[in-house]
């Protein structure tokens, strides 16, 4: 889709075919026993998973979709996220963004009327489909960081390139994907894996979130290996317009 027609999506003010909400899941920090952030997950209105949403998304509406999951995700941090400095995490689609300036205008004017500061604001983007421009996927993710949002990429270890768009982009962090760690409390040849990436990030400047956490065993082997952030079902799970309980022992629910 070129930039013209992605202009005119925003500027028509149709609304979308389809109705959509945010459900919200922690990330802990576990060196402050705290939550540092909470990511924000489409679901359907009526609790729908997000692919019942995704396979709704087309050319005609992605570049008005990518820019109302936005709006919706601050809309509803403002009203649920404590005063304070937590971060909410928003997935967004790089073929969605024909110009980073022009398409970041939405966002940074709902952070400005809810009063979220922008700066808690983390952008993800995903190496688990293959990018038709890259290059222009690292104007976006510069133009991000210029503008004081944070940048992750997303299920790294699990897509096409992650080492080389690790190399070209130096993201604010990374995320492990959870094939890296199902099982790895068992698995030496995962554990090497993981250590080895935590080397390079370290090395790069990048912090580290395991995602996909679901056992004692396998937090026990990722704290072991120096990561503090973490994010699993085995603290919470997803919960749709609201922020969950948390089901760890010990870590602090923000008021």
């Amino acid at each position: 889709m070129t930039k013209s027609s992605g202009c005119g999506q925003c500027r028509s003010g149709e609304p979308l075919p389809f109705a959509f909400t945010m459900a919200f899941h922690p990330i802990v920090d576990l060196e402050r026993g705290a939550v540092w952030g909470y990511e924000a997950l489409v679901r359907g209105t009526e609790g729908q998973g997000a692919g019942h949403i995704l396979g709704q998304v087309d050319d005609g509406n992605r570049y008005r979709f990518d820019q109302a999951c936005r709006t919706k995700a601050i809309e509803l941090a403002g009203g649920l996220f404590p005063a304070g400095d937590l971060r909410l995490s928003i997935n967004f689609l790089p073929n969605a963004v024909y110009e980073p300036a022009a398409c970041i205008r939405a966002t940074l004017e709902a952070a400005r009327r809810i009063g979220f500061a922008h700066q808690r604001i983390m952008f993800e983007f995903t190496e688990n489909e293959r990018m038709t421009d890259v290059a222009h996927v690292q104007r976006i993710v510069t133009d991000y960081r210029q503008r004081g949002f944070l940048t992750a990429l997303d299920d790294f270890g699990a897509g096409y390139a992650g080492l080389g768009l690790l190399a070209r982009f130096q993201p604010d962090l990374i995320k492990l994907d959870m094939e890296l760690i199902r099982g790895i409390a068992g698995s030496p040849a995962r554990q090497a894996i993981v250590s080895g990436v935590i080397g390079i990030a370290r090395a790069l400047g990048v912090a580290v979130i395991a995602e996909g956490i679901e056992t004692p065993e396998e937090l026990a082997a990722l704290r072991e290996a120096g990561i503090t952030l973490f994010q699993g079902y085995l603290f919470a799970r997803p919960t749709v317009a609201a922020l969950p309980e948390l089901n760890l022992p010990g870590l602090r629910q923000a008021a």
